[in-house]
């Protein structure tokens, strides 16, 4: 490489009156063309103007962006990872213009999102729906599971999720709360009675899982929490399952309080304890920490909150709960 005649710590010391960012801009250049000849030929400069930008901003970093031959260029280790960088910040830097020029930024590209099954088909499907209808230029690929999601290594951009969160590597974005509700066709209480105090479930006739708790269900008892075990007829998998037959007037359930909102909305299920309830669980949209977050996930991500707090009513049926004085 021909000699420049800089002196490399007058460039260290007046690197900001220089404009860094077309710097940056100069080094991806020669990083996707390969020379600094194509580089200067793309960016419509002369080769000594991209040599001086390359050399002013090595010299700013303190490290060598380059391996250099007669040949060729080849990346760093520091280059590879400067330029990962580099690639952001020319995303951030190209939508905050798009925002500058058109007052929003418009999202585009691929979303994916998760939801439990239930939930996600009652609440979270209505405003995806909502969310593509305006912006036309985005796809939701939009995964019902009812398991944890490890987003970060399925790759995927939303989640949202009921109960304590345990990964706080996660940015969390708080919805509202879910009550656990005890449950019974009012054709049930008439026939068998209506339990006082957790404990006399015992003597009821309880449908309960096959997943999750089971037979065991919790409650606030003696002022802290504790369970109750429960026994039954019948023993199912599927929540919509254990309400119909809690419709049925079969016997007692417990459920999260969208799973039956609408029944009890109905009056074809009654609440049954609430003084007893525990503390309602949380109601998160999560999403993996990024210092540059797609307008995409930023734009979703405020609308799907907004959507799901105007629905609060709907899975939050019932007088407030009381606390246990029993």
């Amino acid at each position: 490489m021909a000699k420049t005649g800089l002196n490399y710590s007058d460039i260290r010391s007046n690197l900001w009156a220089m404009d860094k960012l077309r710097a940056m801009r100069t080094f991806v250049a020669i990083a996707d063309g390969g020379s600094l000849t194509a580089a200067a030929r793309t960016l419509g400069s002369s080769l000594p103007a991209v040599v001086r930008l390359l050399a002013a901003l090595e010299a700013e970093l303190g490290a060598r962006l380059f391996q250099r031959t007669t040949r060729r260029l080849a990346l760093t280790e520091a280059g590879r990872r400067y330029l990962e960088r580099c690639r952001q910040l020319e995303t951030l830097l190209d939508e905050a213009e798009a925002e500058a020029r058109a007052e929003q930024t418009e999202p585009r590209g691929t979303l994916s999102v998760t939801a439990p099954v239930l939930f996600g088909t009652r609440h979270v499907a209505s405003g995806v729906t909502a969310f593509v209808r305006r912006h036309s230029h985005v796809k939701v690929e939009l995964q019902l599971l009812d398991r944890v999601v490890n987003l970060v290594e399925e790759g995927i951009e939303v989640g949202v999720r009921i109960g304590e969160l345990e990964d706080s590597s996660l940015i969390a974005r708080p919805v509202s709360t879910l009550r656990r509700l005890t449950v019974a066709a009012p054709s049930y209480l008439k026939r068998s009675g209506t339990p006082l105090h957790p404990r006399e479930l015992r003597a009821h006739n309880c449908i309960t899982r096959s997943d999750g708790a089971g037979g065991s269900w919790r409650f606030l008892l003696d002022g802290k929490p504790g369970s109750v075990q429960v026994h039954g007829n019948l023993r199912v998998n599927q929540t919509a399952a254990a309400a119909d037959a809690c419709v049925a007037g079969l016997g007692v359930g417990s459920f999260l309080a969208y799973q039956v909102a609408g029944e009890v909305a109905a009056g074809s299920l009654q609440i049954l304890l609430a003084e007893f309830e525990l503390t309602p669980r949380p109601i998160h949209i999560v999403y993996p920490q990024a210092r540059l977050l797609p307008a995409r996930t930023r734009v979703f991500v405020d609308f799907l909150l907004a959507h799901l707090q105007a629905q609060q009513a709907a899975w939050q049926p019932g007088e407030p709960r009381r606390r246990a004085r029993r």
